[in-house]
């Protein structure tokens, strides 16, 4: 098999990858469970590769993946919507071209011991600096 499915159905599994990978880049390092950054680790592999690239299809094939990701807050006592961070925008403007010179291997995974709980192998996902 390919991929990991993770014990969720094909739609949730994508999610869940989806927000991963956007977390990953907004955030650099993101603790999760050893099978789930595994799974992520590609996906952003593949991502920053289409950022090295930076050309418009890259672009457009990075953001039909990566959330735009936003932030609620209320102010008197309606909801309002504020812009976070433009995960595609970053990707591009800083990321790519951080790794220009590096062909493959931007991210790397950290163990960081069991769950308490379950026990699941835990480990920062990081992009390499």
């Amino acid at each position: 098999m390919a991929y990991a499915k993770l014990g969720r159905n094909s739609a949730a599994r994508k999610a869940l990858l989806r927000d991963l990978v956007t977390d990953l880049i907004i955030n650099e390092r993101i603790e999760t469970s050893e099978a789930k950054a595994k799974e992520v680790r590609s996906i952003a592999e593949k991502m920053i590769t289409l950022a090295k690239r930076g050309d418009l299809h890259a672009r457009r094939q990075a953001a039909a993946f990566v959330r735009k990701e936003r932030s609620r807050t209320e102010k008197d006592g309606e909801s309002v919507n504020h812009e976070k961070v433009d995960a595609i925008k970053k990707l591009f403007d800083e990321v790519g071209p951080r790794y220009e010179d590096r062909n493959g291997g931007y991210t790397r995974i950290i163990k960081i011991g069991p769950r308490r709980g379950d026990g699941a192998e835990m480990v920062y996902l990081e992009l390499v600096k």
